[in-house]
């Protein structure tokens, strides 16, 4: 959620900035709802403070038939007044919410991902001397993919990944576990980037893939109609990536600031409804129902929150350059970064099958705005008088890699005329000294 006070101090700000995002909200009735919360808020608590005061006087004696009907009286107002309090609460609430975060000063203006701009561009689409095949037309004579036989007992978006294409995942995991571990090439990257974090390891995490109603709302990212399968008859969701069991792993809980940062890098079989997708990818394993990934998210204290952003997108770009894969770096427009994003980063690879780039990576800094419904704060070290204030987290969530997109990327880029499929010389080491599919 954004903070109260912001929207107060700030209210055409915050219609506008939403609106720059898509998002129809009405401010000036939360405005109105919050006066009129904070008034009967008050009211409660004066009522309750007269019959603390009242039952304070008769304590240990006998009250009088003046003080009995006193007392029922408050009680009764007390209860009026709660009784009111909990719709308006409840519709506060649901307008608060669905007001976005704010879009950071440098994300810039669009109304649609076309307007989305490119940064950058590293490294020069491979000329081949034969028109290059798709992953998919790849993949399926070598029997490395079957949706088929996955068709047939599970329906479409689905596929068995079978042979030396599952060896090559499980490199790409290992790889990716060895590479943010690395301090020395974290320490290099924020080095080249002039950043100010700390070079500290990222823990590998097998997080649970599904979650409750309650974390999965206070996260902004729980998407029910588009996106999340529900388990019928259970408080239960499949996440729909691996950062929705990450940056709700604290919720509720304050951290000591020496423990911050925290950096994980979560792998996780992840689950999509796709809806609105239908005719569009149905070949090969660009968007399924089911997909591994593998997911990095960062708590930190404000001060250092951007950085951190900036760490996971050069994080990003180390990965895919390690690959030998032609990319672009996309900054995304106000339209395109999501609810609860303040920025967001997106790497397109160079897909030669295809003759085009396809989005593979994302990055998204939220900020204080999901810690805030998660209630996720730290506790700073105290200062020279011994004063400790306690603040709320900051969290960005960005993809290390989506194993079935970075597999076809690197089938695409690394086939031969003869329709073999070369492996990137980083993951030799990971597969035996394999050299190909």
């Amino acid at each position: 959620m954004l903070d109260i006070q912001f929207i107060r101090d700030n209210p055409e700000l915050v219609a506008e900035k939403s609106a720059q995002k898509g998002y129809k909200v009405d401010v000036s009735k939360l405005l109105e709802l919050d006066v009129e919360r904070r008034t009967r808020v008050t009211q409660v608590e004066e009522l309750r403070a007269r019959r603390n005061t009242l039952s304070e006087s008769i304590q240990g004696g006998k009250p009088t038939p003046e003080q009995i009907d006193r007392g029922k009286q408050l009680k009764e107002e007390i209860s009026g007044l709660e009784d009111t309090l909990g719709p308006l609460e409840e519709e506060y609430g649901q307008l608060l919410k669905a007001i976005p975060n704010m879009p950071l000063d440098d994300v810039p203006v669009g109304a649609s991902e076309d307007e989305n701009v490119v940064a950058k561009t590293v490294g020069e689409p491979k000329q081949f001397d034969f028109t290059p095949k798709q992953h998919h037309e790849l993949a399926e004579p070598k029997d490395l993919i079957d949706k088929e036989r996955a068709a047939k007992i599970s329906g479409s978006r689905f596929a068995y990944l079978k042979g030396n294409l599952v060896r090559l995942q499980f490199a790409i995991i290992q790889y990716v576990m060895d590479t943010l571990g690395d301090e020395k090439v974290l320490q290099q990257l924020i080095d080249d980037n002039g950043l100010h974090v700390a070079a500290k390891p990222f823990t590998p995490v097998l997080p649970p893939a599904m979650l409750r109603t309650e974390p999965y709302t206070a996260s902004a990212r729980l998407n029910a109609a588009e996106v999340t399968y529900k388990l019928e008859g259970d408080d239960l969701w499949l996440n729909a990536s691996a950062e929705h069991t990450l940056c709700t792993m604290y919720w509720n809980e304050i951290l000591p600031e020496e423990q911050l940062p925290i950096r994980y890098i979560g792998y996780s079989t992840s689950f999509r409804r796709e809806a609105g997708t239908y005719g569009k990818d149905t070949e090969g394993i660009l968007r399924m129902h089911q997909f591994d990934k593998l997911e990095m998210e960062v708590f930190s204290t404000p001060e250092t929150g951007l950085d951190e952003h900036k760490l996971q997108v050069a994080i990003q770009e180390y990965l895919v350059a390690q690959l030998g894969l032609p990319y672009r770096v996309l900054q995304k427009c106000t339209f395109d970064i999501g609810k609860p994003n303040a920025r967001g980063i997106d790497i397109d690879c160079w897909f030669p099958g295809e003759g085009k780039y396809r989005e593979t990576h994302t990055a998204d800094y939220m900020t204080d705005y999901q810690a805030r419904d998660l209630k996720i704060r730290v506790r700073r070290t105290p200062d020279s008088v011994g004063y400790s204030p306690v603040e709320l987290v900051h969290t960005n969530d960005a993809t290390a890699f989506a194993l079935g997109r970075a597999m076809a990327a690197i089938m695409e880029n690394y086939q031969t005329a003869d329709g073999s499929i070369m492996i990137p010389e980083v993951l030799h080491p990971y597969l035996g000294g394999r050299t190909q599919l």
